[in-house]
């Protein structure tokens, strides 16, 4: 690859104006090229000029997914949604509001959380049925997800009305990939359930599984959940703690359960929290001696199982291989086998 060096650049910025960078050519100086950084709600609006271009959007209920912290963490298409929208489900209006002004986006905002979503969802599917476009945004992530909008969801689904996903961060994801645990199989936990009885069914079942364990813990709970997950988990199963993703102070704290109990013992951190917990280790099955699996052998082929038949079902019950237990098959009953076969052959 050729690599070509600008022997002259020249920036010019200006607190009213996009900053500029000038490129010249080092053998056509008359021509130069420019590239134009702008901000966030500049580049959005430039996008959104294109819209007449676009097919309209589809009446519906669009789950729309919104930063977990970092404001520029949003799709283009979801901000033309919230700009289309007739009306704004929002968790928190004031919270929602700082993210809808920094886009420049005037659509109607409506409270919707789980202390009124009941009275709400009457309201809200008349005008889905009326054919209005209605966006759900949630405080941070997908709507439905840890988060209000599922029962929503299940009405509309029920009543035919298309629910329309606008995918975006979610936090889940981004501990996961950025945690160095396993990520090919792993378990969405979410917040542990309330009911003591309830929490502890959970953290057995999680606690035996395999698969990487996500929770949601929030900051002042986190010392209780280590001292709960525990006695569960084992000290020394690894974790990490994923705490203000994508926002200023965003960390990333690995070590094991027991090391983590010590540390946020004395140390009371802020922001949201997701946490991950390494699966249980796979443990491998010993391989039965000689003697075991002849025993075995024996029982079969005296309860008048063939030397095949014998073979598959003990190869099925324990980690050896087809082959292996064929071959000590032969080696131990072959010549019994054969003289039985004799013997019922002369008669």
């Amino acid at each position: 690859m050729a690599i070509l060096r600008l022997p002259y650049t020249s920036i010019r910025a200006s607190a009213f104006s996009p900053l500029s960078i000038l490129f010249r050519s080092p053998t056509i100086i008359s021509k130069t090229a420019a590239v134009s950084f702008c901000s966030t709600s500049e580049f959005a609006d430039s996008v959104a000029k294109d819209d007449s271009k676009r097919s309209p959007l589809k009446p519906g209920l669009y789950l729309v997914g919104t930063p977990i912290g970092n404001l520029e963490d949003i799709t283009l298409r979801a901000i033309r949604v919230l700009r289309c929208a007739d009306v704004i489900l929002s968790e928190d209006t004031r919270h929602s509001g700082k993210l809808l002004h920094y886009y420049n986006i005037k659509a109607q905002l409506l409270s919707y959380h789980k202390f009124n979503e009941a009275q709400r969802e009457q309201a809200v599917m008349n005008r889905l049925k009326q054919g209005e476009i209605v966006a759900l945004i949630s405080d941070a992530g997908t709507p439905g997800i840890s988060d209000p909008g599922s029962q929503l969801t299940k009405m509309c689904a029920k009543e035919n009305i298309d629910v329309i996903p606008i995918p975006g961060a979610c936090a889940v994801v981004a501990a996961l990939s950025a945690s160095g645990l396993d990520t090919h199989e792993f378990t969405f936990v979410g917040f542990l359930p309330k009911h003591s009885g309830t929490r502890k069914e959970r953290l057995v079942i999680s606690s035996n599984e395999t698969r990487t364990q996500i929770f949601y813990v929030p900051p002042h709970k986190l010392s209780q959940f280590l001292d709960e997950t525990t006695p569960y988990f084992g000290e020394s199963r690894p974790c990490v703690i994923a705490r203000e993703i994508t926002k200023l102070h965003e960390e990333f704290w690995r070590g094991s359960l027991g090391e983590a109990k010590q540390e946020f013992l004395i140390r009371q951190p802020k922001g949201e929290i997701t946490l991950l917990i390494e699966g249980k280790e796979e443990t491998k099955a010993e391989n039965p001696t000689e003697s075991q699996l002849e025993q075995e052998l024996a029982v079969l082929i005296a309860d008048g199982h063939s030397l095949s038949s014998a073979v598959k079902t003990v190869a099925e019950s324990t980690s050896m291989r087809k082959k292996e237990v064929y071959s000590l098959a032969l080696k131990k009953f072959g010549k019994q086998i054969q003289v039985e076969d004799e013997v019922g052959e002369s008669k």
